[in-house]
């Protein structure tokens, strides 16, 4: 199975909040996990912030920093084309989602249309997790329990 990690969901692989066993669970069990490229800078940018509201996390948020880059290149990671922006747009529309989680969205839903096999779609947010469902992704349903 290929599990695709929205940036919520990756997340919560270097930082221990609620939902991080599921995801940790899911990526146990997966034979791939892919996320969009721009899950780097959303990562990034979720642990600066949190260092910022949290400063006395800062050498655990600087080892999941370290933990990220050592993992990523082992991320089936989805590049940000045309195609991709393009569907991004139409889903934006159709099921009124903010723009990057279009684009994720997008960049799952592509994912498995090209490898013809079912791609598993992990995200904490109900509108983006009810939009997947209705293109036909698997949602891990334990995420959002």
């Amino acid at each position: 199975m290929i599990l695709y990690l929205d940036t919520s969901a990756l997340f919560k692989l270097y930082v221990d909040e609620v939902g991080s066993d599921a995801v940790h669970a899911a990526v146990v069990t997966a034979e791939t996990v892919a996320v969009c490229r721009i899950a780097w800078a959303e990562a990034m940018s979720a642990l600066a912030r949190r260092e910022r509201e949290v400063p006395a996390d800062q050498d655990a948020l600087e080892q999941a920093r370290q933990a990220l880059r050592t993992d990523w290149p082992r991320f089936l990671v989805v590049d940000v084309s045309q195609r991709v922006v393009e569907q991004a747009g139409e889903f934006a529309d159709t099921f009124a989602l903010r723009g990057y989680d279009s684009v994720q969205l997008a960049s799952a839903y592509l994912t498995q249309q090209r490898v013809q096999q079912p791609v598993a779609f992990a995200c904490f947010d109900k509108r983006l997790s009810k939009a997947a469902k209705i293109l036909g992704l698997a949602v891990l349903a334990a995420v959002l329990e």
